[in-house]
């Protein structure tokens, strides 16, 4: 398997539009290992991280590096900010409250399988605010496919 990551600083997202996203290829899954979320304000928020059954309207697409640069390039896409809902279908488990100091933040990580993404590409996660309004982040992600 591969590994890629991403990373962006986000707008402030809500209850229902992911801060930040990664989805699967129409042809293809991956398997989500790591997501850092960093305070870029001095308001606390706080995160959880959701399956999503749809892409709604993601923000733009970001960069995915490779970890090794003779790997083929990612199928998966991580995107910024929605702007119109995806249909959360799981919560994921994953919380943080994340202190009201820029650089507070959180990295959650997902053991030897770590999390899957189903093929196809409405399949996704997303980190979403839990309660509470929303602030910018950096956030990243890395996977395998």
């Amino acid at each position: 398997m591969a590994r890629y990551s991403a990373g962006v600083k986000t707008s402030a997202g809500s209850t229902t539009l992911p801060l930040a996203s990664l989805y699967a290829a129409a042809g293809s899954g991956g398997r989500l290992r790591e997501v850092g979320i960093t305070n870029t304000t001095s308001t606390a928020l706080d995160v959880k991280l959701v399956r999503m059954s749809d892409t709604g309207t993601r923000g733009a697409g970001l960069t995915e590096a490779k970890h090794n640069p003779d790997s083929p390039a990612a199928a998966c896409t991580a995107a910024t900010t929605h702007s119109i809902a995806p249909t959360i279908t799981d919560d994921l488990g994953y919380r943080a409250s994340i202190g009201a100091a820029i650089g507070a933040g959180v990295i959650w990580t997902f053991g030897d399988t770590g999390i899957g993404l189903a093929t196809g590409a409405g399949n996704g996660i997303g980190i979403v605010i839990e309660n509470g309004t929303g602030q910018a982040c950096q956030v990243d992600f890395v996977w395998d496919e």
